[in-house]
């Protein structure tokens, strides 16, 4: 598999997007438009390991709830991903069998790499 969730009106996404410059075969998934199913969403928490970890704790959402200073099981993470678009920390890039998830310089770098391969 090979896809990309991001979201179209994120300009770090967009920037990602085009020094990624992803080849033709990656479908590319704006999470806005076309929202995470619960399917999709399962296939990445196994991929990434937990909710937790796909979860966005800079959005403006999870600020405003003051969710940091509440206990969150897995089962929250999963239900607040599937609510909002927001939630989901991007982009998430899938190749093969390889996870990149969030905009840090780390992630993006070996993402490259994994795509140049």
């Amino acid at each position: 598999m090979k896809k990309i969730y991001y979201l179209s009106t994120c300009d770090t996404c967009k920037r990602i997007l085009k020094e990624l410059d992803p080849p033709a075969d990656y479908e590319l998934q704006d999470v806005k438009k076309v929202p995470l199913t619960l399917d999709q969403l399962q296939e990445l928490k196994h991929r990434a390991g937990t909710y937790e970890y796909l979860l966005n704790k800079r959005a403006k959402m999870y600020q405003e709830r003051d969710l940091k200073n509440k206990q969150l099981s897995e089962e929250d993470y999963k239900n607040l991903l599937l609510e909002h678009y927001t939630f989901l920390k991007r982009p998430v890039i899938i190749n093969n069998q390889k996870i990149f998830i969030g905009n840090s310089k780390k992630e993006v770098s070996a993402a490259k790499a994994a795509l140049s391969e």
